[in-house]
């Protein structure tokens, strides 16, 4: 429906819209409604929930009531919204998109993201996984939704939802520590002790001439500042010069991973950002070397599901100049907490 409420509506979450953001219920429920008159309406109070003031960001619940008060849409924006098509995935783009598919079943599809392309839209960046998921599905269907995201330089399982209830569902899980996530590295150098945990404190950078894109030590009390859980395990090493590396991030932190390697000394090859004074081995392919090697998703019964993606031809490449067996490695699900690096 429009956005042109000439009346207080009061309308009931459904089951299979528990835990979504408020503005996000908001706008699927209504054409032509804006983030702007969201946040006002939030911000003095015409917008409610069970009858308490919200915040756009509010996770509404089953059962809840969200009263909507009488806002006209932006002029044209509304019929804009209700006429305007679904965007079409090109013929090359879609062909590609289903060929990245490692696993589908009813409630989610499963791709291996290359390196090179972005998640999700943003400044400059138009073409991108989120758009061109719609070519996962049938015309009809809902566009599947990301749950969780990776830098636009790794590759690996990236797991998308097919309705918003599951989309709900597993972004709760990627929240939580109730699923395991195995990545594949490349560093430069080798991590001692050979298996270890890295913790600390990350804060996005500021100030003049800070990389506001690049995660920095920070204090704890710092304002911004998050815990950040790595653990990892070296699989084989190229003398010192070079590891393969498992790792396991307990927590989702912002590139975390290159943070906490470059952090011990040990940045992953490829790497501009987070980087170290070691030499690089000569006939390394190009590229950063952080792979999202497997995802393991508890079922609501059964086995896990366990999703695992091949290496990225860059990689295959640097293990076949190391001398990494790629047959060795296992995805470390049971990795458990080592004694600590750091």
């Amino acid at each position: 429906m429009s956005w042109n409420v000439g009346q207080v509506v009061n309308l009931s979450v459904d089951a299979d819209e528990d835990d979504t953001r408020l503005d996000r219920w908001l706008k699927r429920k209504f054409h032509g409604l804006t983030q702007g008159q969201i946040e006002k309406a939030c911000r003095t109070g015409e917008i409610r929930v069970d009858g308490a003031r919200a915040k756009a960001s509010t996770r509404v619940k089953t059962g809840q009531t969200v009263r909507i008060p009488p806002i006209q849409a932006s002029r044209g924006h509304a019929e804009e919204a209700d006429s305007k098509p679904r965007a079409r995935v090109r013929t090359s783009d879609a062909e590609m998109m289903r060929s990245l598919v490692i696993y589908e079943d009813e409630r989610i599809v499963a791709i291996n993201k290359p390196a090179g392309i972005a998640t999700q839209g943003g400044t400059g960046t138009t073409r991108h996984i989120d758009g061109l998921s719609r070519a996962l599905v049938a015309d009809t269907a809902e566009k599947p939704r990301l749950v969780h995201r990776l830098d636009r330089d790794t590759s690996g399982v990236l797991v998308l939802a097919k309705t918003v209830s599951v989309a709900n569902q597993l972004s709760r899980l990627f929240r939580s520590r109730e699923l395991d996530k195995i990545y594949w590295a490349v560093t430069l150098g080798v991590p001692h002790p050979s298996s270890g945990e890295i913790r600390g404190w990350m804060v996005k950078s500021s100030g003049p001439g800070g990389d506001k894109e690049r995660m920095r030590q920070a204090r704890q009390n710092e304002e911004g500042a998050v815990h950040a859980v790595t653990l990892y395990s070296v699989v084989q090493n190229a003398g010192r010069k070079a590891a393969w590396v498992a790792l396991k991030p307990e927590t989702g932190r912002t590139h975390q991973l290159r943070f906490h390697m470059a952090e011990i000394g040990c940045s992953i090859v490829g790497d501009r950002k987070y980087t170290c004074d070691r030499e690089i081995p000569q006939g390394l392919a190009e590229g950063l070397h952080l792979h999202a090697r497997a995802l393991r998703l508890p079922a609501a019964s059964g086995r896990p599901i366990e999703i695992v993606a091949e290496l990225p031809d860059h990689m295959r490449q640097t293990f076949d100049v190391l001398g990494f067996d790629k047959d060795a490695g296992e995805t470390f699900f049971d990795l458990r907490k080592p004694r600590r690096s750091r």
